[in-house]
């Protein structure tokens, strides 16, 4: 069976998209680092230490890499508290009652008690899972299984925390900026949309859709704050010397607010639009069409980070307010031309810094808009 060459443009651009995407390369590279953590935690506690049962070792590095430094020892003592407490109540049921669904039922019973106290927030079945697993896997009546289990836990935080902080820290400033300018490359092909659909007739159904991709919109931007919160974080206990630069990323925060008002600015035209489109009224035909034609151009300028061209498009709807205002008499749909104009000028505005940092492809922000305001006085 073929595939038609449409088809197989389409996998390529994908291909080539997701080759070129930060967020998934960060992604990868910490799923490698967590399963390298847990292999040389089982090679150091099994073919080194020779260990008997030294399966511990790799859960444990497994649950203390986690997507930042500062997470993997915040969450990761948390997490390591409630392996060991898991061993330890493991041990001591063993030892008290031997295996059988009693001792089971037990272990699992105090594990999720201890698991459901407020430090162990988020690992509620931690304590219980690890307790179950060692129960079942033996145990001995002398404290030397109960050592050795203990040196299974400890050689697997140890080997996760050196991997995870040691070996290229995650430092997620590209993943931040990436999510960034994705919001802006849709706010700007929502507006592309919006111009194309007025010109060749929109009706309910696309006034309806504009209005649901500007609340997609809304849950990219909701990412994107996740996103940048989680860069900042990395920052924290990172040893590396471009980590100060994220510490306090006002500018990323600034850019997230004025995409919000650019998106609400943008639903708000859509309502507009179909409230007009439901009447049924008839518009100045010279203002339908340098409208829309403005409104083309801000999408374009927008997804291709364009701030001249914003500055263009600023200046032109200016001109086309002076325009209507000379008119005598003033336009019947007045009201409505103006709260499109008010909204139109406000998207403008609101990304024209926007299009001025680029996320992506320039500096870290701090040092972007210095460059930026000595380019733009």
């Amino acid at each position: 069976m073929s595939h038609s060459p449409r088809w197989r443009d389409r996998t390529a651009a994908a291909t080539r998209s997701r080759a070129r995407d930060p967020i998934f390369w960060n992604d990868v590279l910490q799923l490698v680092k967590t399963v390298a953590a847990a292999v040389l935690a089982w090679v150091v506690a099994d073919a080194v230490l020779d260990l008997p049962q030294p399966f511990l070792a790799p859960w444990s590095a497994l649950l203390v890499v986690h997507a930042t430094v500062f997470r993997t020892f915040s969450e990761g003592a948390r997490q390591v508290t409630a392996t060991t407490v898991g061993v330890v109540l493991a041990w001591v049921v063993g030892v008290t009652l031997g295996l059988d669904t009693l001792s089971v039922a037990l272990a699992l019973l105090v594990g999720l008690t201890v698991g459901a106290l407020a430090w162990f927030e988020g690992e509620g079945t931690t304590v219980a899972a690890t307790a179950l697993v060692v129960l079942a896997t033996g145990f001995s009546t002398d404290d030397s299984m109960l050592v050795s289990r203990l040196a299974d836990t400890a050689i697997g935080i140890v080997v996760g925390l050196l991997v995870n902080a040691a070996v290229w820290p995650p430092l997620r400033r590209r993943t931040a900026t990436a999510a960034i300018d994705r919001v802006d490359d849709r706010v700007g092909r929502l507006l592309s949309r919006v111009a194309e659909e007025l010109r060749a007739g929109a009706g309910e159904d696309e006034v309806t859709g504009w209005i649901e991709e500007s609340r997609d919109i809304d849950g990219d931007i909701d990412t994107a704050w996740s996103t940048v919160r989680q860069a900042q974080e990395s920052a924290r206990m990172n040893p590396r010397r471009s980590a100060r630069l994220l510490r306090q990323p006002q500018r990323w925060f600034d850019l997230l607010r004025r995409m919000e008002q650019a998106v609400a600015e943008a639903r708000s035209m859509a309502r507009t639009l179909g409230r007009a489109l439901e009447r049924g009224d008839r518009w100045d035909s010279e203002f339908a069409h340098d409208w829309s034609g403005l409104l083309a151009e801000t999408g374009a300028a927008i997804e291709a980070a364009d701030r001249d061209g914003l500055v263009v498009v600023r200046e032109r709807l200016d001109g086309l307010v002076g325009r209507l205002e000379r008119l005598d008499p003033i336009p019947e749909r007045w009201p409505e031309y103006g709260a499109l104009l008010l909204n139109l000028r406000n998207v403008v505005d609101t990304m024209d810094e926007v299009a001025a940092a680029n996320p992506l492809d320039q500096p870290p922000p701090s040092i972007r808009v210095r460059a930026n305001e000595r380019r733009h006085p």
